[in-house]
């Protein structure tokens, strides 16, 4: 038993040193492994196929309210970057710059796209003339490089996959709408798919989006206390409309600016997945979003009969589940192990007394439960228990939200609750960003977000004391 334990024994205990249990997890379950190129993360197959699940999902989502997918180039040259300049302010010290074709100086740098708005400002202008020409609602399935200083597989990499929507529309109204539609639709995937409880709402004026009019936000929050931004929607007004002349003509044949949305999630809700439900034995997938959602295991497997039932077994259950067999000349307790590290939801034992008895063992990956079934029920018990699964891993993700999320009406009760690093702090703020950024200095927390369901904890703010404006979220993230 000692080889079989010998995965689980590999991963760091979370509370003895959760950055290294985190690494622990992403490279044992297999999810992802580093590159010969500095903060370049390789997906494998296992990561590869959340995020395709992810994707497929969200895809169908999108497309439900008209969204049509594109794809712009990778390269944005350099005066075009520069049309907006908050935008490009925002963004230049990522930016990876091409200086080079082949072995000759280009004549005007190309920026490696770390998001694509000006891509699609550009083309806007040039495909938009009439209101019958809007709205435009496309979306781009693609990886962008942004040149970070520090970096940790999917949390934060210079290249990662994403989607970034891109939306122009006639009215203020119309792209405001669009903005929160999109924001609502991440929360409920994340809470229905992911089974990640969230947290709805502005950014600050400081930590918005460069560039943009208003940027909202859902914040998850890890199981160390820390917070993770996990997709945000954007309003751009007609900032960015006017900095590249996108106009139309009105029903009343005037000239108008359109107002447009931008908004994304990426590979690091991978990480938030990870994060949420992983335990000391590795990954805890949620069922709805699993590439296996049961690994049948045969127990003496080269006993008669015993490969046979089991592959008869995924026969029957794969019309409606992602279903494998651990056929491998691994032991079962190896291959338990190996099914524990994955994240696979659940396993099914099949061994000669089980075939004896018409029955299976289905394992919970999260509690650990066996559950005896019987063979003739298999197909309807399996579906009961990975309902189950989704649904208690929410209920636990939304526990640990709440417990740890923490009041604070003065700076001795802020600071004590950040010294924990323990979860959210909700307290009232003036509003002024040199009080933000006042506040990050002594405590290294940040604003999170301006929810939308607003509470009056106090009339004053929690640092300066002058007159509150708004309950924030704070704390320290990712």
């Amino acid at each position: 038993m000692a080889k079989d334990k010998k995965l689980v024994e590999a991963i760091t205990a979370m509370e003895d040193d959760f950055a290294q249990w985190y690494t622990d997890v992403v490279k044992k379950a297999e999810l992802a492994d580093y590159s010969s190129v500095r903060g370049c993360m390789i997906l494998r197959p296992n990561g590869y196929a959340i995020w395709e699940n992810i994707q497929k999902v969200l895809d169908a989502k999108f497309k439900e309210t008209g969204v049509e997918n594109v794809a712009m180039p990778m390269f944005i040259p350099e005066s075009l970057l520069k049309k907006e300049e908050d935008h490009v302010e925002g963004f230049a010290p990522e930016v990876a710059w091409v200086t080079h074709g082949g072995d000759k100086e280009l004549q005007e740098r190309l920026c490696v796209r770390p998001t694509s708005e000006t891509l699609f400002c550009d083309f806007y202008s040039k495909i938009i003339q009439s209101h019958r020409d809007l709205p435009k609602l496309y979306n781009q399935w693609v990886s962008v490089v942004r040149w970070e200083k520090t970096t940790r597989p999917f949390l934060r990499t210079s290249e990662f996959f994403w989607q970034e929507g891109h939306t122009a529309h006639a009215t203020e109204e119309e792209a405001e709408a669009r903005t929160v539609q999109m924001l609502n639709m991440y929360a409920d995937f994340c809470e229905q798919y992911l089974a990640i409880p969230v947290v709805k709402g502005q950014k600050t004026e400081k930590e918005k989006f460069a560039g943009a009019h208003s940027t909202y936000t859902i914040e998850a929050l890890m199981h160390d206390g820390k917070a993770l931004q996990s997709g945000t929607s954007h309003n751009f007004g007609d900032g960015f409309a006017k900095a590249f002349d996108i106009q139309y003509t009105d029903k009343d044949n005037k000239l108008q600016y359109v107002h447009q949305t931008s908004w994304g999630m990426s590979t690091r809700i991978i990480g938030a997945i990870i994060m949420v439900h992983g335990d000391d034995s590795g990954l805890v997938l949620p069922p709805r979003i699993a590439p296996v959602q049961t690994m049948i295991v045969p127990i003496m497997q080269k006993k008669e009969g015993v490969l046979d039932k089991a592959e008869e077994i995924r026969k029957r259950l794969v019309s409606s589940y992602k279903v494998k067999v651990d056929d491998s000349d691994k032991s079962p307790g190896w291959k338990f192990s190996e099914q524990e590290v994955r994240g696979i939801p659940t396993r099914i034992e099949i061994g000669p007394k089980d075939i004896e008895k018409n029955q299976a063992v289905i394992v919970r990956r999260d509690t650990r439960e066996k559950i005896i079934v019987s063979l003739d029920e298999i197909e309807t018990k399996l579906g009961e228990v990975l309902e189950q699964m989704q649904n208690d891993m929410l209920e636990r993700a939304k526990k640990h939200l709440e417990e740890h999320t923490v009041e604070a009406r003065n700076w001795d009760e802020f600071k004590a609750h950040i010294e924990k690093q323990d979860g959210f702090v909700k307290a009232m703020w003036c509003g002024e960003t040199e009080c933000e950024e006042a506040i990050k200095d002594e405590t290294t927390a940040t604003t999170r977000c301006m929810p939308f369901e607003q509470e009056h904890l106090s009339d004053v703010c929690v640092h300066c004391g002058k007159p509150a404006k708004k309950m924030v979220y704070f704390g320290k993230a990712y």
